[in-house]
């Protein structure tokens, strides 16, 4: 069988370019910072982003820990969102690991946080009850809100909020390169209002793994402490950087695929009795695609996101249901997926309304 995998844009293999550029990398040890191609691969993810360094690490989750590590300290705060990747999908490893104290504020449908919300949860540092506010947390696009580009300008009033408090921003951008396109300006320009930008390889972009965390140049010397300190310090790293320098080199353009595979995907499942997809309405939509099953409404009340996407596996096509109970799906596009790919899907989920 022929799987069409729409979990996530994690599941992508390297492509043959791709396996030959990391067969040919040259490599030293990146701890004694002499691997050249880590080098390479983190200079021109900095300039990209309009920053002064950058670091390579073994991947997004990591990128955040130890951006927050490096801001933050035992007891000290930050403030994120309630649909936040950091706050539902890391293991807590900033508390965890940290002590670093997460201040939740709920997420709006679009992925932003109220300001007068934001502004209220920062701390008075001198009173001696209360853990000193020390980071804003974004994301962006943002996962658990569909997929959905924050704005330029919502970025902005962030950064002129955490500047007015001294406070420092750091900016999941795990999928940074896809909110660019959504919004049509350089990934740079959301960068300029963090202080800190983790941007993921082995995501849209394709590569098996890593991530780089940017930031001014002393953010990035103390990075590197913490990245030891976390386990992240590897070797000849050259292998994997290969890979993120020929994504960032081939695979940034060809983003704007996925999107228009998701837009076809959402306006089709959209069309189907029992489904809804708030994706296929105009929005700053991108390469993730949710949505919502409803089995009463076509007299199938046993009918859920978890027997649909049990349905889907039967006929070759994966998709992620979330949680027990849970009335939704998530379908991502990627670069292993096409357009026919995308059309199979949809023949499949109608078959699999049908319960056939």
């Amino acid at each position: 069988m022929k799987w069409i995998d729409l979990r996530s844009d994690t599941v992508t293999k390297p492509t043959e370019g791709m396996r030959r550029a990391i067969a040919a990398a040259e490599v030293g040890d990146d701890v004694f910072g002499e691997d050249p191609t880590a080098l390479r691969l983190e200079e021109r993810t900095a300039s990209l982003l309009g920053k002064e360094a950058g670091l390579f690490v073994a991947s997004g989750t990591m990128g955040n820990l130890v951006a927050l590590l490096t801001h933050a300290g035992r007891g000290d705060e930050i403030v994120l969102g309630d649909r936040s990747h950091t706050f539902l999908y890391e293991v807590g490893g900033c508390a965890g690991l940290g002590g670093i104290h997460p201040h939740v504020l709920p997420n709006r449908d679009d992925g932003t946080l109220d300001l007068s919300d934001v502004e209220a949860a920062i701390r008075d540092a001198s009173d001696v009850h209360f853990p000193r506010t020390r980071v804003i947390c974004l994301e962006n696009t943002h996962n658990r809100c569909g997929g959905i580009a924050l704005s330029v300008e919502y970025c902005d009033a962030v950064g002129a909020l955490a500047k007015r408090h001294g406070l420092a921003v750091h900016l999941d951008g795990a999928r940074l390169f896809d909110a660019a396109l959504v919004r049509g300006v350089e990934p740079a320009r959301f960068a300029r209002s963090a202080d800190s930008v983790m941007i993921c390889l082995s995501k849209g972009l394709g590569a098996p793994i890593g991530s780089v965390l940017c930031g001014d140049r002393a953010f990035i010397d103390e990075a590197r402490r913490m990245r030891k300190a976390v386990g992240g310090g590897m070797r000849q790293v050259g292998i994997l950087a290969a890979a993120g320098l020929y994504a960032l080199e081939h695979h940034v353009d060809r983003l704007a695929e996925d999107h228009a595979n998701a837009a076809r995907l959402a306006a089709g499942i959209d069309e189907l009795d029992g489904l809804s997809c708030e994706q296929a309405r105009e929005g700053a939509w991108s390469n993730l695609v949710y949505f919502s099953v409803d089995g009463k409404a076509i007299g199938r009340p046993d009918l859920d996101a978890r027997v649909l996407a049990k349905r889907l596996k039967a006929q070759g096509v994966l998709a992620l249901p979330l949680g027990a109970g849970r009335p939704r799906i998530r379908m991502v596009t990627h670069l292993d997926v096409s357009r026919s790919d995308v059309d199979a899907a949809l023949d499949a989920l109608r078959s699999a309304l049908r319960g056939t």
